[in-house]
């Protein structure tokens, strides 16, 4: 249901612009992808995925640390716990 984690990427380079983007770089230090570009993707997935029960708290970057990666591992995290208590 959700992008692997190379899709994501590739999906975030198309939001974006960026010719490439780490996935275990802090977004804060990628110049390419603002706060739009996040956002524009997350309404692409959640359109989708209408059921999935995922939000912008997946954007959550308290600490600056935020990556793909932890942004793939949270939509991991939020389809299945919605997975969970449709059961």
């Amino acid at each position: 249901m959700i992008p692997t984690l190379e899709v994501l990427v590739e999906q975030m380079q198309a939001v974006s612009g960026a010719p490439s983007i780490d996935p275990d770089a802090p977004l804060v230090e990628l110049s390419e992808i603002d706060s739009m570009d996040l956002m524009e993707w997350l309404f692409s997935f959640q359109s989708s995925h209408p059921d999935a029960g995922v939000d912008a708290a997946v954007f959550d970057n308290e600490d600056g640390s935020l990556t793909i990666r932890t942004v793939h591992e949270r939509l991991e995290r939020a389809v299945s716990a919605d997975a969970v208590s449709e059961r």
